[in-house]
């Protein structure tokens, strides 16, 4: 009779996540995986098809949790500053916990096919909290307005600038 193991799912995800976290993107492997949590890994594809899709599988709930946690903030925000440092702080915490997978080599080799399509989705999610302060603030088109304040803090904040740099820019087109 085969094994029964409740939650397998996410066990197996987040044995992942630990693994990307503290070795690296080239550390992880599906059999590291399925070893650490005591299954073939044949288990391991019946949910995954490969290692791209079950690292991308933690990545987005992490980046679904970040997303709603932006929205929070800026719905709480006084101001524009306050909604755009918040969002900062989200995406730079998120960054963070991902140092090592943004770094690896390896890992960027096996993503740049799609990063043009993903990156353009994280524009779009990122676009739709600041939309509520265009709109609100400025005649400007709402819509382009804030995928282009989504697209800057995206890169800006990927790329290790400063908030104050990055809002004193930014608060200008507000």
């Amino acid at each position: 009779m085969p094994k029964i193991i409740e939650n397998i799912r996410e066990k197996l995800l987040t044995e992942a996540k630990r693994q990307v976290i503290e070795n690296g993107y080239s550390a992880m492997t599906i059999r590291s995986v399925a070893t650490a949590c005591g299954v073939g890994t044949g288990t391991v594809y019946n949910y995954f098809p490969s290692k791209d899709m079950l690292v991308a599988n933690f990545m987005l709930e992490d980046w679904m949790e970040c997303i709603q946690e932006i929205n929070k903030g800026m719905t709480e925000a006084k101001d524009a500053k306050a909604a755009l440092l918040y969002m900062y702080e989200e995406l730079i915490t998120y960054k963070e916990k991902y140092t090592n997978l943004f770094s690896d080599e390896n890992a960027e080799a096996s993503y740049t096919a799609s990063s043009m399509q993903r990156h353009h989705l994280l524009r779009e999610q990122l676009a739709e909290p600041i939309k509520t302060w265009t709109r609100k603030q400025t005649k400007t088109e709402p819509d382009f307005l804030a995928e282009f304040i989504a697209e800057n803090m995206l890169t800006w904040t990927m790329s290790g600038k400063e908030f104050e740099n990055i809002a004193e820019i930014l608060l200008q087109l507000l």
